[in-house]
């Protein structure tokens, strides 16, 4: 069973790549830059893999003890302010911590493996694998920590990675706005997430995870209401903002779409098993806390299923490749937020491990096929399936399985989340169940529209083998990770739970993912007009889908036309005319009391001498009006 060392092994080998590549990697390392970091990636990714196999499958004590309760491999006092709450950095290893691990090292590791090819001739070649690196070494410091604020440090170390990967291009202005437009959104998020974890350790005097289950469980320990509602509750509804901001849950999901001006592998590993999952892990990790509050859960559920739709909606009317399955993301993140709000704990990281295989696989095919016809538009795209035989097969098995249909992944991990749905919500199944059919027809929309739908034209590229290894390894995962007893390993409680997919309940679901692929095919199969007097059927409302409900002009007026100019206006004519007005007249007062008595250093003793005997006749003239 592991220890502490060989925990540091995974979690620091990436951030030595990091270190190395950034200091020494455009001068010294530039040609074995990636092999580098691939390198120490791969090491992290075996490691990772072989502790899973021990904790999950593993026989003796330790293995048993792991299956249990979750164990705390390292942990050291950082900061104490007082006995009973202190901040230590600790290391918590327990089924959803592994699983995590494993999932954020593998999708690691075939993004760096898929960049040697396609992001070799880069300029800043050796920057991109020590941002992979730091970006790796974020993601599994968050997954692994043991308290809350030490969440929240590698929290907030993911987005500043985030950010340098979404602007990597920037000398172009579109990569730079999309880099500063998720690190806002999701600081404000953070906000929400920063004070909740204040709330919480001071309702509980603790920070640790586990402290904090036990503490705030207890129905006998005192509850402090603020507006009548608890702390808990509202420390909780905070937390879950912080997550809803980096899972780009509705409102704050606006920064996805335009996250995909980073390179397309740096989508892969944004958008498939790392950042935006990581506000899903959060309200995983603390699910134990929030099944103690049906009111939060019910925000956690809604919000969910909202965003679900939305982006799904959206979704079938996006042209370019990579915005389609960004929202596509979106929608799915919403399907785990939904299921957790459920109380489908098994269902939402069993949906999380497999949107991971096919999620990273159609941002990798995006990629080579983005490579073929240089363009993301799917106008520009058709008839590619003979010029990319094999990419047309994993990208086919990535839309079968996030379209739900049996025997792909998919299918096992989206009905998990439909059956808990059905059991605690109605209204909320039937959300899943339409959301379930448009990603069956949007996905298929793509997939016709890039390989079929026009004849082909152009040669046919030579997939390198650094390309189609990542792509065959995430075919495999795709296809036959809902195989794994996902239900055994699994639990929010350390018991094994039994998760299983009744025969009719996959009836519904199956028949309108069918059907929704069935219309795409007969829309884009083959080109002709028919989409476009679709469109003109739905009228104002495909036009308000494509411009995303325009909820981007809304944030803009909101920021450009009430904050700048009623706000920010205002504050900025305070502060040049009050503020610094004041400091400046004080200035100017300063300068001519200055200039008025200077006078009276002059350096002359004879001057000295009068104002010393003036005083003097002073006191004295004091003296004798007091006693006299």
């Amino acid at each position: 069973m592991p220890n502490a060392a060989y925990i540091a092994c995974i979690l620091f080998l990436p951030l030595a790549g990091f270190a190395v590549l950034g200091l020494f990697g455009r001068r010294y390392l530039r040609n074995f830059s990636g092999i580098i970091g691939t390198g120490l990636v791969m090491v992290s990714a075996g490691l990772a893999l072989w502790l899973a196999w021990q904790c999950f499958f593993g026989a003796g004590d330790a293995a048993l003890a792991f299956r249990s309760h979750s164990l705390v491999v390292l942990k050291a006092n950082w900061l104490s302010f007082s006995p009973q709450l202190s901040i230590d950095i600790s290391a918590i290893i327990d089924p959803i911590s592994v699983m995590m691990i494993v999932v954020v090292t593998l999708v690691s590791l075939m993004v760096h493996i898929f960049s040697l090819g396609y992001m070799k001739g880069e300029e800043r070649f050796a920057t991109y694998y020590a941002f992979l690196g730091l970006f790796t070494f974020s993601m599994l410091g968050l997954v692994l920590s043991g308290n809350l604020f030490e969440t929240y440090i590698f929290w907030e170390l993911v987005g500043c990675s985030s950010f340098l990967l979404i602007g990597f291009y920037y000398e172009r202005q579109t990569a730079v706005a999309a880099a500063k437009k998720a690190f806002i959104v999701t600081r404000f998020a953070d906000l929400g997430f920063l004070v909740g974890i204040l709330i919480l350790s001071f309702q509980a005097k603790t920070l640790d995870f586990k402290g904090l289950a036990i503490l705030l469980g207890d129905p006998h320990h005192p509850q402090t209401t603020f507006l009548g509602i608890s702390l808990l509750s509202w420390g909780l509804t905070l937390v879950f903002i912080g997550g809803a901001g980096k899972s780009a849950m509705f409102p704050l999901h606006i920064w996805l779409p335009d996250a995909m001006e980073g390179p397309t592998p740096v989508s892969a590993l944004i958008h498939a098993a790392t950042m935006v999952v990581a506000g899903v892990y959060l309200v995983a990790r603390l699910f134990v806390l929030y099944g103690y509050d049906p009111g939060v859960m019910q925000i956690v559920l809604y919000v969910g299923a909202f965003s679900a739709l939305l982006a799904a909606i959206i979704a079938c009317t996006q042209t370019d490749i990579k915005r389609v399955l960004a929202y596509s993301t979106m929608s799915q993140i919403g399907y785990m937020m939904f299921a957790l709000g459920s109380y489908g704990y098994i269902a939402s990281m069993f949906h999380l491990f497999t949107h991971a295989f096919f999620k990273a696989l159609l941002f990798l095919c995006a990629g080579v096929i983005i490579h073929q016809v240089h363009s993301n538009e799917m106008k520009a795209m058709g008839g590619l399936r003979k010029l990319m035989p094999f990419t047309h097969i994993c990208f086919l098995i990535a839309c079968l399985a996030i379209s739900g249909i049996p025997p792909f992944s998919g299918f096992f991990s989206k009905e998990e989340i439909l059956l808990a749905a059905f059991e605690t919500n109605k209204t909320v199944y039937w959300i899943g169940l339409l959301t379930s059919g448009l990603t069956a027809f949007y996905m298929f929309r793509l997939y016709f529209s890039i390989f079929w739908n026009k004849p082909s034209h152009g040669h046919a590229h030579k997939l390198p083998l650094t390309e189609s290894a990542p792509l065959f390894i995430l075919a495999l995962g795709a296809a036959f990770a809902g195989f794994i007893p996902f239900s055994r390993l699994m639990s929010p409680n350390s018991a094994p739970e039994t998760g299983s997919v009744f025969g009719p309940m996959a009836i519904a679901p199956v028949t309108i993912a069918l059907a929704g692929i069935g219309i795409a095919a007969y829309l884009y199969r083959k080109e002709s007009n028919r989409p476009d007097r679709v469109a003109a059927s739905f009228k104002g409302f495909y036009q308000f889908a494509y411009h995303k409900f325009y909820i981007d002009e809304v944030y803009s007026f909101i920021t450009k036309r009430v904050i700048f100019n009623l706000i920010g206006k205002p504050a900025a004519w305070i502060d040049r005319n009050i503020v610094d007005g004041l400091m400046n007249f004080l200035a100017v007062l300063t300068a001519r009391i200055s200039a008025g008595i200077k006078g009276l250093q002059s350096g002359k003793v004879q001057d000295y001498v009068l104002y010393f005997f003036a005083g003097i006749a002073g006191l004295a003239i004091i003296f004798i009006y007091i006693y006299t």
